[in-house]
């Protein structure tokens, strides 16, 4: 009865059978034991919980958050393999209730008649509904299986806060270019493109504009050497597979630098144009979406301020978009944060105004305030309060008596409103 399902008994960690000779390259390199894994360091250091739980062999219920190729079906695989546990997968966008009663039926008879356990893997685990994601409850809270759900959306957002609670949420980022290298040239070493050699531009290539997929770069050095039907493999070759031009772009040299600058004046020079193509030019090569972000913020106070006050707000709602979903989603936020900004009008006042301010402190020191403006423990109590005053505006001087007179915020047409509001105020304080 122990065969009853045709199963052979779970291999030992790293002894899985190899994948047929017709799988694409990216399913026959899949790396099998966590020496091999490249990336995802954060969650399988030495001593992290995930890593001590899979090298003991007592996996838990998980949902992998992650984009696409970042390995969440091979950390799968890896969680049963070393839990001598049978592995089921299925895909939720083929799957339905039927499916999941047939895996669960079957990890109980497991259970019943050997004492195996079983890894239920549920690739795009957010395309079940509720009634779906319930039905596996059961299973999951008695521990008759360890289910392993994998999502590239939200999972607080997408999958039953019931069963979330039942699961670790793990959250896996997208490779960087040294770990898909590191993958292509294992790929080389064990021969999977034959003889033909492949350029070192053609691996950067692949290893850079694969957005971090390692799926895609693998499958695109196996396409490229066919294409190169033996004959030493280009970078054409390359760009042909992937279908995307290479960049001249390197994110840790001047490219980096030179793109921001263009995106940042294309932006302060009110062209939308031009700000979404220095933009498209920095995620097609890698740019970190953070490093974006943060310059649109900047870019919102220093060249905007405060001639359109809702572009900081809206900046920083992008940064936030960026670290809630990052890419891929995360870049029309930044696309919709580019068009507001380069068509919202221009002000450096805040800019220009804090530097006078601070230029006049180099130069004379800062001075003491008033004795009334001081803490409560070292005032003289002679403060006036604007809130006792009509209109809330008391004719006290707030400056120390060496800047009286100073002026230092000095408004441009952008902030025309903001102008009439400085001279009325100016009048009501006798000023």
């Amino acid at each position: 009865m122990e065969r009853l399902f045709g199963e052979e008994p779970p291999p030992e960690p790293g002894e899985r059978s190899p994948e047929p000779a017709y799988a694409p390259l990216a399913t026959r390199l899949r790396p099998r034991t966590l020496e091999e894994l490249v990336g995802q360091d954060h969650l399988l250091h030495a001593g992290s919980a995930l890593r001590t739980a899979i090298e003991a062999g007592r996996p838990h219920s998980m949902v992998l958050h992650g984009p696409p190729g970042s390995g969440k079906t091979t950390l799968a695989r890896i969680v049963a393999e070393h839990a001598n546990a049978v592995f089921e997968q299925e895909s939720a966008v083929a799957a339905g209730r039927a499916e999941v009663r047939a895996v669960i039926e079957r990890a109980r008879h497991r259970r019943a008649t050997s004492g195996t356990a079983t890894v239920f893997f549920l690739d795009e685990i957010h395309r079940f509904n509720k009634a779906q994601q319930d039905a596996l409850l059961p299973a999951v809270e008695d521990g008759l299986l360890t289910l392993i759900g994998a999502t590239t959306e939200n999972p607080y957002f997408e999958v039953n806060s019931a069963l979330i609670s039942r699961a670790q949420v793990y959250e896996l980022e997208p490779l960087g270019a040294a770990d898909v290298r590191v993958l292509l040239d294992r790929a080389l070493a064990l021969g999977e493109c034959g003889s033909a050699e492949v350029s070192e531009e053609a691996l950067e290539f692949l290893a850079s504009r694969s957005g971090g997929d390692a799926r895609t770069a693998l499958n695109g050095l196996e396409l490229a050497c066919r294409s190169a039907g033996g004959e030493p493999v280009t970078i054409a070759h390359a760009e042909d597979a992937l279908q995307r031009r290479a960049l001249l772009y390197d994110r840790q040299a001047d490219q980096h630098y030179d793109t921001i600058s263009a995106w940042i004046k294309a932006t302060r020079g009110s062209d939308p144009d031009a700000s979404l193509y220095y933009l498209a030019v920095m995620l097609e090569g890698g740019e970190d979406p953070r490093f974006i972000a943060r310059r649109m913020i900047v870019l919102a106070s220093e060249d905007i301020g405060n001639a359109d006050p809702a572009a900081l707000p809206l900046a920083t709602a992008a940064a936030q978009a960026v670290e809630h979903v990052g890419l891929p989603e995360c870049q029309f936020a930044l696309a919709q944060a580019a068009i507001y900004l380069s068509l919202a009008p221009k002000s450096d006042a805040a800019k220009r105004s804090l530097s006078a301010a601070r230029g006049h402190i180099r130069e004379h020191g800062a001075a003491t305030p008033p004795a009334y403006l001081r803490s409560s423990v070292r005032s003289d109590g002679g403060y006036d309060s604007p809130h006792s005053r009509p209109g809330h505006i008391s004719p006290q001087e707030l400056l120390p008596d060496t800047v009286v007179g100073a002026r230092f915020y000095d408004p441009d047409d952008a902030e025309a409103e903001l102008a009439e509001r400085l001279e009325e105020i100016r009048r009501a304080r006798g000023r």
